[in-house]
């Protein structure tokens, strides 16, 4: 009985441990990006849906801490989540009401990542899970998969260079996939020159929407208005 117990014990505090371990390593993430007060970025914004060839379109991004976001787009077809969960990363590291489990290692593209799971605490909690593929050495997130309650699964792949200093990515792949051919509450479909027989060919495809920044402009002093 002593022996089983004592197990347990250490059972329990290894647990306890890597779960504090997991959630100190999301809070250096956040940190990092936490840096980031506000910031402009343009860029090309490339959407790849099923029965769709649509053109590239220009976009210009605003956003500014904690979680003001705006989106403008110039050409092309958006298909995104409402709010701009798809590009805003700081949407995505959630550290209060959150429990965050340590879920071993993966590879993604060329890069060694700590896998992190984060449970909300709160029962009727949207975000039903979230797995976040950290670069423990460089802090940024390489990809993040995303379950909600309501508007089903996202995955978004994140791709970095001059700006990874401050957890910022020059590129974004967001793609998502519907269920039972209907599309998730929270995208938006604006397909002006698309006739309705396509967009009812749509439902329940894949969709993907690639982001490529040419550049940011960090930390300048976004005025409120912007985003009103």
């Amino acid at each position: 009985m002593y022996k089983f117990l004592l197990l347990v014990f250490v059972f329990c505090y290894i647990n306890v441990n890597a779960q504090e371990q997991a959630m100190q390593l999301v809070q250096k993430v956040k940190a990092k990006l936490d840096v980031v007060n506000d910031y402009t970025a343009e860029g090309k914004m490339r959407t790849d849906v099923t029965f769709i060839k649509a053109p590239v379109g220009k976009v210009k991004v605003y956003y500014k801490k904690p979680n003001k976001f705006r989106l403008e787009r110039n050409g092309g077809i958006s298909i995104l989540p409402k709010g701009g969960i798809s590009i805003n990363i700081s949407s995505m590291i959630v550290v209060n009401g959150y429990m965050a489990l340590d879920a071993g290692t993966a590879v993604v593209g060329t890069t060694n990542t700590r896998v992190i799971k984060l449970l909300p605490n709160a029962e009727n909690s949207d975000i039903i899970l979230s797995t976040l593929y950290i670069d423990e050495a460089n802090l940024v997130i390489r990809k993040s998969v995303t379950t909600t309650r309501e508007n089903g699964t996202y995955e978004m792949e994140m791709f970095y260079g001059k700006f990874i200093s401050y957890g910022l990515p020059d590129k974004v792949i967001f793609s998502f996939n519907t269920k039972d051919y209907k599309l998730p509450k929270g995208v938006t479909l604006e397909l002006d020159d698309v006739d309705q027989a396509t967009k009812e060919k749509m439902k329940g495809k894949k969709g993907k929407v690639e982001i490529i920044y040419a550049n940011y402009a960090i930390n300048s002093g976004l005025a409120e208005s912007i985003f009103k």
